[in-house]
């Protein structure tokens, strides 16, 4: 059996909301899904540490933001070697033209990134959240967003 997940995550991997904040976006999220069975599967989550907030099998590119070279085996080992700090840093020198990044700046086909805090739907019944949707999540919670779709 295979699961999907929507996921909204802060663009600036530390950063968290506060409680009531946390809600509040929450409960924009809950109004744009279809239907109660996908509002079940709404979940907020706050972790001690940045963690990774994977697409699962959609991934299909991870390419350089400042020269657009696709990644090779280098991303998962820098990835590895992150989570072994906890995450303290996701800064990376990427091989293909040297210039210094972070692993949530890399340009993700399908999106991914890193975070502290995320809003989850496990089976939303639904596909991307417009730009105007995910804006109005982003205001809710007080801080801007990306939305990641999961297949597991």
């Amino acid at each position: 059996m295979s699961d999907n997940y929507l996921t909204v995550i802060p663009t600036d991997p530390s950063w968290q909301p506060d409680r009531d904040a946390a809600d509040h976006a929450a409960a924009v999220l809950s109004g744009l899904l279809p239907d109660n069975d996908a509002r079940r599967g709404l979940d907020v989550r706050w972790h001690g540490t940045v963690e990774a907030v994977s697409c699962g099998g959609n991934l299909k590119t991870i390419s350089c933001p400042h020269c657009g070279t696709e990644s090779g085996d280098w991303w998962g080992e820098a990835v590895q070697e992150r989570y072994d700090e906890g995450f303290s840093t996701l800064l990376v020198t990427v091989p293909c033209c040297g210039a210094e990044t972070s692993l949530n700046e890399l340009v993700y086909d399908w999106p991914m990134g890193f975070a502290s805090f995320r809003i989850e739907v496990l089976y939303p019944n639904r596909g991307w959240l417009t730009e105007e949707e995910l804006a109005s999540v982003a205001t809710a919670v007080g801080h801007p967003l990306r939305q990641i779709l999961a297949h597991f």
